[in-house]
């Protein structure tokens, strides 16, 4: 049996290598399964490195990357969803429900950035009590208080009396 010593946690001959290793990569319940692993793994912190004359790594790294697009697809196509089902432009959701941008809103909607853990969780209770949306569009009103503030800037110093 092949060891070394594991460069993460330093445990003497901690490192065995093993070929032909099957493993599977889970993302919001989507997996994936990549075979044909060769590589060194540490007995006693679990510290995986991939054999550099194989392909491993890129085929490990491929697969991750594949599973984290289909997740923000597949979250980006429920928030659409979602947003039909309240007839809502996508403008109207942002100035609603986010208050980003019109650009960011299409970006979660097209998969390629994932929303907020808030936003995505109030999407979720509106696709799931559609009739709150009435009281979400009260409660905004006058919610935004972006430019609210006017401020006054005064060129002499000022001296308060009291009377």
């Amino acid at each position: 049996m092949k060891t070394r010593q594991c460069f993460s946690c330093g445990a003497r001959e901690g490192m065995t290598h093993f070929e032909g290793r099957g493993e599977t990569i889970s993302v919001k319940g989507m997996e994936r399964r990549i075979d044909d692993l060769a590589g060194w793994e540490c007995r006693k912190c679990g510290e995986v490195e991939w054999d550099a004359d194989t392909d491993s790594a890129e085929r490990y790294t491929q697969a991750g990357d594949d599973l984290v697009i289909a997740a923000r697809q597949m979250i980006g196509n429920e928030m659409k969803r979602i947003r039909r089902k309240l007839h809502l432009t996508q403008k109207e959701t942002v100035q609603l429900l986010s208050g980003g941008g019109h650009n960011a809103f299409s970006r979660y909607e097209r998969g390629e950035v994932l929303p907020p853990k808030a936003l995505m969780l109030l999407m979720r209770l509106l696709d799931r009590y559609p009739h709150l949306l009435a009281d979400a569009k009260a409660l905004g009103e006058g919610a935004d208080l972006r430019n609210a503030f006017k401020y006054t800037e005064h060129k002499e110093h000022e001296t308060l009396t009291v009377s």
